[in-house]
């Protein structure tokens, strides 16, 4: 039979009883004081951020949800009130609060010296605004008759939005909204799109540009008359990621395709064209006073296609210009330069031309000619410190790769190219770029006034520079850029 606990404890000695009593009793209590709440306005409460603001927000759309933390620091329990939306059901905005919907919440309790999330996102109804509005409202917390705010600030933004668009007559894009892609936008053979100055096009991340007919962008040289191509996501940190939308493509049936002032930044790759032009010998691609920068894969990359540039900056790409398997190729005035950082490792050259692919490690050659004339390539950091940053690739027979008045970084040649004798070829010195901050991502390509690019151009006939301004009647300088 077993024994009797109470007995037991009743034979035991008076102070061993007595001890364990007031332990048991320690035990009940501090046990009871963890569970608790603690009732006081001046309990210890933190709240990590005062507001949230989100940047242009298009609408239908929707942002991306922002949070922050309500932290119990003290030694009991929490009980919020409430965490209350001041518009309601009718506002733009959207809470949970560890895991429960708004636009109210009721009765949250936190643990002692714990913290719970606050969920927020927006989307804001289209409307008749054509220019950017804000939309704001508040988020009330109560506890223990104390309040605090968080409150809301994002821009909207009305747009054209298109989804899985084809082009399958003629179209005109003009600068009264911007131009949200989602899907893909596809262009029909021997149809044209053609985009006037100022348009803004922003490309969702699995939206790539499909062009089987012709794109006509007619930017002008003020900031805000050029045309921009880039992701759709505005807000920190992603408006600056590398990869943001796939790019444009140009297909085998593409003809006359013409950018003017345009940028084009954060693609895969931002320029993909595969063939010649139907008509050629005129280019499948002409750029004139463009920008591509920051294409995570390739800013321009080409298989046995042609493209002519004038005054482009190709900055910062994982391969600035890959000219493959032939083509005809013509580069007046262009920057390519690329300084490694936290977005992209440079460690590829910043330019390679090349005659041939290699198929089932067969060489598949293509008939290729390229000029580069007043042109700078340059790079930086990375794995290519003591590399090339011009190669140039060819298979059997040399092909005509001519380079007239560049400044290049080479060690030797570049091989299997043409350096012609009577112009000035400056190799391994520093252009001296205005300012570069990589730490900072900033990245100014003017010429300082003591580079030795400065002056050291053949007279082309190009009169103005990326800038639209102008060139002198005499040596120009090399690079997309005139020092004024």
């Amino acid at each position: 039979m077993g024994r009797n606990p109470f007995l037991l404890l009743f034979l035991m000695p008076m102070k061993l009883t007595f001890g364990l009593l007031i332990l048991s009793l320690s035990i009940f209590l501090v046990a009871c004081k963890k569970e608790s709440f603690i009732t006081s306005p001046d309990a210890q409460v933190t709240i990590t951020a005062d507001s949230l603001k989100y940047d242009t927000v298009f609408t239908t759309t929707g942002s991306i949800t922002q949070s922050f933390k309500i932290i119990n620091e003290n030694n009991q329990k929490l009980r919020i009130s409430s965490i209350k939306l001041a518009g309601g059901n009718s506002s733009y905005y959207k809470i949970n609060a560890d895991g429960y919907p708004g636009p109210e919440i009721n009765n949250l309790e936190i643990n002692a010296n714990d913290s719970i999330y606050v969920f927020v996102s927006v989307i804001i109804d289209q409307n008749a605004n054509s220019l950017p509005f804000i939309v704001q409202d508040s988020i009330k917390i109560n506890y223990n008759g104390t309040e605090s705010w968080v409150q809301l600030e994002a821009w909207g933004q009305n747009a054209h939005f298109f989804r899985s668009k084809k082009i399958s007559a003629n179209e005109t894009w003009t600068n009264d909204l911007p131009y949200v892609i989602l899907g893909s936008l596809f262009i029909d053979p021997a149809k044209v799109l053609t985009i006037e100055k100022g348009c803004r096009i922003y490309v969702h991340a699995d939206a790539p540009i499909i062009v089987n007919g012709s794109i006509q962008v007619n930017g002008e040289k003020d900031s805000v008359d050029r045309v921009y191509f880039r992701g759709d996501r505005l807000d920190d940190p992603y408006k600056d990621f590398p990869a943001s939308w796939p790019g444009i493509f140009f297909n085998t049936s593409s003809q006359d395709n013409v950018f003017n002032y345009a940028i084009l930044k954060n693609a895969y790759q931002a320029i993909a064209a595969q063939d010649p032009s139907p008509n050629a010998p005129n280019p499948k691609v002409t750029l004139n006073e463009c920008i591509i920068d920051n294409a995570y894969d390739a800013g321009i990359i080409t298989i046995n296609s042609s493209i002519y540039g004038t005054n482009c900056l190709i900055s910062n790409c994982g391969k600035n210009l890959y000219l493959l398997k032939g083509g005809d190729y013509q580069f007046v005035h262009c920057t390519a330069a690329s300084y490694s950082n936290n977005f992209i490792l440079h460690k590829d050259p910043v330019l390679l031309v090349s005659n041939y692919v290699n198929e089932n490690n067969v060489p598949q050659t293509a008939p290729l000619t390229a000029v580069f004339q007043n042109c700078i390539f340059w790079g930086e950091g990375g794995l290519r410190d003591d590399s090339d940053e011009v190669v140039v690739a060819i298979s059997g027979p040399n092909a005509p790769v001519i380079f007239n008045n560049d400044l290049l970084k080479v060690n030797n040649g570049p091989q299997n190219s043409t350096l012609n004798s009577v112009s000035t070829q400056l190799k391994n010195q520093n252009p001296l770029f205005d300012s570069i901050n990589v730490s900072k991502n900033y990245y100014d390509f003017h010429l300082q006034g003591s580079s030795p690019a400065k002056d050291k151009g053949a007279n082309t006939g190009v009169t103005i520079d990326l800038d639209g301004k102008p060139r002198p009647s005499g040596p120009p300088d090399l690079g997309c850029y005139e020092k004024q």
